[in-house]
This record gives structure tokens, sequence and C-alpha cells, in this order.
């Protein structure tokens, strides 16, 4: 078999003939993105394909409007090739954005809208983006200041585009020009860029294709039974590929369902709009879906309609899963994925202890698992250990990042997910940690490492460390475990101090040990099992004794 090839965009490809046999199967058909909407635009015209707030937007004028917007990208110099970063919230404009910066031939860089300039800086850097497209303010933070930033720290940025701003910004509702014709595509090429959950630092950009991305969005609408009666509720954040594309609002606009957008997936922004638009299924991370469980009761007129849950991002406990079907009435499916690729969905006709207990089984017939153990040994059936992967639409290789490649991939091209998963009997996985350093906190992956660098950079933290401490609600929050020799050094304190680096919020961490030293394992390294350990067990202490 032969190896990966890298391509003159450092992006890594798949070997000929693995690509020859991908399209052979038809798992690859050589359709880009932006056509796959023109031919979903074409299927279903005059019906709805999106409600946002009061805007209800055809098929047919989605595309146009998709038209517009990427003539307009055009006038801007946007060529293609080019890199955008976008950051916006859930709107109508986002799917808007991302199919017309595919429209021109672009490359959109997909951030979170909870990223700050820490992280977006580094997008920007890594890809050499051209322009950033935001928005002016969004749930309560006002992203101008960020803006302004990263004209002055990113000098390959020519064009920072606001949604909702005015000069010295270009506001996104100016952008829009006659439509004119755009270059033909090449399927076989990078379409996008997705975030790593990231272990060792920033995020790594993640290289997807029209094909592999085309062919995940398609075979996930296909196992999870959507049509043209489907109503998708997007209330997770959309640049996550859950609610992008598993089956997501791509998934939903393939089967020629309807996509809905919610602001915030809380249940006063979501119940409401789920009895209105006659929502059928929805996605959600397990801390959420518990908020959901807590206030369903009250509401269960408002959910009459929902026939779906997809619960994904971190582990489901079994007594959440059994509450879901019997408190919210719908049926749960388990997904299990990641931005490279893989994704692994419980079938909507499987027995409910099979839909409780594990987290599905993988997508495609051409994905391939390997679960070994430190010494890349497969392990005993049944047995745990760590997740290996490739397949139809599994990445080969992060963006320009030949060194973390060699440890990410295996020689043979195999995906080291970082994931510590065992294989039940009939082929379905079930997720039992990590062996990557990272904190799953409700979904939101947070990278030891990055967080790590930049409490050492306090002039008073001495020796700092980031642990996973079990939480009732967000299956894990962050402790950050510190040595300083100044007093006062506080929660708030640290909190301001990351914040005034640009972190995001959400990685900021939940609790601040301070110790004298910290511990280390035999070779010196400090003993991350050990901390883990201590402060588990002096919360569970804590718990007795109230």
């Amino acid at each position: 078999m032969s190896a990966a090839t890298l391509g003159l965009d450092g992006t890594v490809a798949w070997p000929q003939e693995i690509a020859a046999a991908y399209r052979a199967a038809g798992y690859w058909r050589d359709q880009t993105l932006a056509d796959a909407l023109r031919t979903w635009a074409a299927r279903s015209g005059a019906d709805l394909a999106l409600v946002c707030g009061k805007r209800r937007w055809s098929y047919r004028e989605l595309d146009a409007r998709v038209d517009r917007l990427a003539a307009g990208l055009q006038t801007l110099g946007i060529q293609p090739g080019a890199r955008v970063v976008v950051q916006l919230p859930n709107c109508a404009e986002w799917l808007v954005v991302f199919f017309a910066l595919l429209r021109c031939g672009a490359l959109p860089v997909l951030a979170l809208p909870a990223q700050r300039l820490a992280e977006i800086g580094s997008f920007c850097a890594q890809s050499a983006a051209v322009a950033y497209i935001g928005a002016a303010d969004a749930a309560g933070y006002d992203y101008r200041p960020l803006a302004s930033a990263l004209r002055a720290c990113c000098p390959s940025l020519r064009s920072v585009i606001l949604d909702g701003a005015q000069h010295p910004f270009i506001p996104l509702a100016s952008v829009d020009a006659e439509p004119t014709s755009f270059a033909p595509a090449s399927a076989a090429a990078v379409a996008l860029f997705q975030l790593s959950g990231g272990s060792t630092g920033t995020p790594k950009l993640i290289p997807r294709t029209h094909n592999d991305y085309l062919y995940s969005v398609e075979a996930s609408a296909s196992v999870c039974q959507l049509s043209r009666a489907s109503v998708y509720l997007c209330a997770l954040p959309m640049a996550h590929n859950f609610p992008l594309s598993s089956p997501g609002a791509l998934g939903t606009l393939a089967a020629g369902g309807c996509v809905v957008i919610a602001p915030q997936p809380s249940p006063t922004h979501t119940f409401g709009l789920i009895a209105q638009e006659r929502v059928t299924i929805t996605a959600l991370v397990p801390p959420l879906a518990r908020l959901w469980l807590e206030a369903a009761p009250s509401h269960q007129q408002q959910l009459a309609s929902l026939d779906v849950l997809q619960v994904g991002g971190a582990p489901l406990d079994r007594t959440t899963a059994e509450r879901i079907t019997s408190v919210l009435g719908c049926r749960l499916q388990q997904v299990y994925g990641m931005a490279e690729g893989l994704v692994n969905y419980t079938r909507l006709d499987d027995p409910l202890e099979r839909v409780w207990t594990t987290q599905g089984r993988p997508l495609s017939p051409a994905d391939e698992l390997r679960i070994v153990d430190a010494e890349d040994r497969d392990v005993a059936p049944g047995a745990p250990g760590q997740l290996l992967t490739r397949g139809p639409y599994t990445i080969r290789g992060y963006y320009r990042a030949a060194e973390h490649n060699r440890h990410a991939f295996t020689a043979d091209g195999f995906y080291r997910t970082g994931d510590l998963v065992r294989m039940t009997a009939d082929g379905y996985l079930v997720v039992v940690g990590r062996s990557k350093d990272q904190i799953n906190r409700g979904g939101e992956k947070i990278a030891a490492a990055e967080v790590e660098q930049h409490l050492l950079a306090h002039p008073h933290i001495q020796a700092a460390t980031l642990v996973a401490v079990p939480d009732q609600w967000l299956g894990e929050r962050a402790c950050a475990v510190i040595v300083t020799s100044v007093a006062g050094i506080d929660r708030p304190t640290i909190a301001a101090f990351l914040r005034s680096r640009g972190l995001a919020d959400y990685k900021i961490p939940d609790v601040i040990r301070v110790v004298d030293a910290l511990p280390t394992t035999p070779v010196g390294k400090i003993d991350k099992r050990q901390l883990r350990d201590q402060l588990t067990a002096a919360q569970a202490h804590s718990r007795r004794s109230r």
C-alpha cells in the first residue's frame, strides 16, 4: 500500500489506489459542496429550506442569496483557494457565507463563537487567511475589538467583514453583487477547514475535501432516515461538525428537509421553536440534554413533534439515556464522532439496551477500526484500548503539521483518535475514556497544554497543570493546579488574566487549587493521574460531608 501524498498546499491526500477504490465503490461522486447545493435547489425549488427568526427561505432563495454573496466576495478579491476565517453565531447568514465561500472557490475556516483572539489569531496565521467574517456582536459579546486586533496582528488579512457593523469594517450586507460565473473547483480538493479538539496546544486545522465531506453528509442523512418531511433544529453552534454534518443542517438540506436555526440551545430558546415549526429531530451534548430533561415536564405539548434526539460530543450515562426516552417521549440516537472524520451512530431501530449503553457503530462499511494497546498491538475482543481509524471521510493528516502528523497517524494511514473504547460483540463502540491530554467539558474539548502555556505566562505562577475532575452536569470540569509564592491568586484573578490573553471563556479553569509543589513521576514528569485521583477523592469526601 502506498503512503499518503503531501499536496502543494500542505494537505495530506489519500493514496491514489485508495481514492480510486472509494470512487469505484460510489463513496466519492466527484461533486463539490457548492454544486450539491445547486442540485438540492433544483430538486426542491420552492420548498422551505431555512427558518431563522422571521426569515423563511426556500431552496431557490437560499441558492440565489449564495450566488449574490459569492459574487460580492469576488469583487473584494477573494479568489479560489483563499482562506477565510468565519466566526458567526447561529443565524441564516452562517449558511449563506459558508456556501458562498465554497461557490467562489474560497476555503472557510470554521471558528466557534466562543473563541477569542488567541485562537482566532492563530487560525488566521496558520491558514494565511485573507479575510475574516464575523458578527459585530452576539450573545452579549462585542467582536469589534477582536476584529480590530486581528487586522493589527495578521498581515495576510485584507478584508474584515462584520455582520451588523459599519466603518472601519466592511458590512456583510454590503458585499452582495450581481451573480457572475464561478470557476469550477475539483471535488478532490480541500473544501473547508474544521478545528481539532487539540491536545498539544492551539487547535490544528482539519482539511476536509468536497468528496469526503459530502459523502459523510449524505450517508449520515440516510442512516438517520432524513426525508423531505424532516425538520432539523440547529441549536448547537453551527461550526461544530455534529450540528453541521452528522447529519445536521447539511444532511437535512441533502434530504430535502427544513433547517430551523436557534440562537441558543436552552429550553427558553428552543421549546417554542419546536412547537411552532413542528421540529422532528435535533442534536444536543449531554449537559444540555439534562437541562432539557429538567424543563420538559412542564412543556410536554411543545415537544410533541420531536421524534429523534441525538446526543453526542461526550459520553452519555445510562441514567440520562433512559430518561430521554421516557421523559421526552422521543427516540434517542447516540452519536460518537470527530471533526477529523469517523462518525458512529446507534441505529433508529436498535434495541433500547443498545441505544442506552453504546455510542453506535461506524457510518460507512468502508470505515476501518483498530483497537490497540500502547504498543499498537490489537487488544483481545471486547477489551478496552486506543481507537485507530481510517476510511473514505477520515483525514490522512492535519494541515501543515508534518511533525504532529507523525504522531497522530500511523505509517499506514490510521488516525489515532485519542479515545479509549471497547467494541461489543455486535460491532458497537463504548467510549471509556481518553488517552490524549484533553478535557471534555460538556462537549467542548480543551487542550490542557494550551491552557497551561497561558497560565505559566502569569508573572506569579511558577508551575501549573490542568486536569479534569468529574462533574455531574458537564461530565468533566477543568481544574488548574498551580504553584505560586504570592497570596491572593484566586479564580477571578486567573480568569481576568486569561481573558486578557484572548482565551475563550470555556477554556478558563472552573477550579483553582494552589499547592506547594506538583507531584511528579519517577522520570520527572507531572503526575496528572495522581492529581486527578486526589482531586476526585477530595470532591467525593466533600459531597459526603455535606
